[in-house]
């Protein structure tokens, strides 16, 4: 299951870069607008591009890979 997109757009049309880094957020850190939209939590995974930019989020890291490879992209770890 997975919390949806923040940046549905941004995610589903990367061409230049394609890895993405994964990450676990502490939930108390998202913002308050990000905190409404998915199920509250210790912490969720995020999924950045390169830039830095928060691309999405899951429940786990094994969900958050799978929504990147399922994108064509390269998740990597990042701590």
């Amino acid at each position: 299951m997975t919390y949806g997109t923040h940046n549905v757009r941004a995610f589903d049309n990367m061409i230049n870069d394609r890895v993405v880094y994964v990450r676990p957020v502490y939930f108390a850190d998202l913002p308050d607008d990000v905190k409404a939209e998915i199920p509250e939590a210790d912490y969720v995974f995020a999924v950045h591009d390169p830039d830095g930019e928060r691309l999405g989020f899951a429940h786990d890291r094994a969900m958050a890979f799978s929504m990147a490879l399922e994108r064509d992209l390269s998740p990597v770890n990042v701590h």
